[in-house]
């Protein structure tokens, strides 16, 4: 069952570390791949910033004021019910960017994202990103390309969520999570696990147990440790390797 969105309580702010990206060690995919002409229009508006846990980086049918290029941690993509009940059907991580809609003339999001494993990003205003999008050709063409694969991914969570059991999407979204914060480790609570998950509290504490009995992870107090990658991927269900698979294809073909 879906747990009901937080979105009444108290949240997080970003906050700024620097005004620039020069300092800083980037990471974000799409950022790193700008041709050097790119780089000098885009950087200069760019502001780092920390994201704590649960800052909302964009809320559903509200006005995109800031568009973010993830650059560590991880940004979960939640669809919100009339009710306040939320489930997840995407993840962003460094290869990623929030406030898509922009990009096609949208300005406010069907979804909410915001930040479930401590993050920093590059923070670009909405009618900034858009002046950038004008001389940035390339940059225009990532962000498309980004906006496929990432409604692959809803579209292949939308899936798994309705197909498998809980233990082979819970070792799904532990590999997808991995791939992205480049970190065995995670602090993840059950309530956590299950919203992301779309089931029940009780549901994940199995579906832990059974990855925890095979030696392929340990859960304590919150915190879950990848022990073996290769066999996690084999107690998936087939969605990885079929998202892992065409994304890379995809990239493939580009080369």
């Amino acid at each position: 069952m879906p747990y009901k969105s937080t979105r009444s309580r108290r949240r997080p702010a970003a906050k700024p570390l620097s005004r620039g990206s020069g300092k800083q060690e980037m990471k974000n995919v799409i950022l790193l791949q700008l041709p050097p002409s790119e780089r000098a229009a885009v950087f200069s508006k760019l502001e780092f910033m920390q994201l704590p846990v649960h800052t909302v980086l964009n809320e559903m049918a509200e006005p995109i004021k800031f568009c973010y290029f993830i650059n560590t941690g991880l940004a979960s993509i939640l669809n919100v019910m009339s009710d306040g009940k939320t489930v997840e059907v995407g993840l962003a991580g460094k290869e990623g960017f929030v406030g898509l809609p922009l990009i096609v003339g949208f300005d406010t999001s069907p979804t909410q994202t915001l930040i479930q494993i401590a993050a920093t990003g590059f923070r670009i205003s909405g009618k900034e990103l858009l002046d950038c999008l004008r001389d940035c050709p390339v940059l225009e063409k990532s962000l498309n390309r980004y906006s496929q694969e990432l409604a692959l991914q809803v579209t292949m969570v939308a899936a798994c969520n309705r197909l498998h059991e809980v233990e082979h999407r819970l070792a799904r979204w532990l590999l997808m999570s991995q791939d992205r914060v480049e970190s065995p480790s995670f602090l993840l609570t059950q309530e956590f696990l299950a919203h992301m998950l779309g089931t029940r509290r009780a549901s994940v504490t199995v579906a832990a147990g059974i990855l925890q009995k095979a030696g392929l992870i340990t859960y304590k107090r919150g915190n879950v440790t990848i022990l073996n990658r290769a066999e996690l991927q084999d107690a998936s269900c087939e969605c990885y390797l079929q998202l892992d698979s065409q994304i890379k294809n995809w990239h493939n073909r580009l080369r």
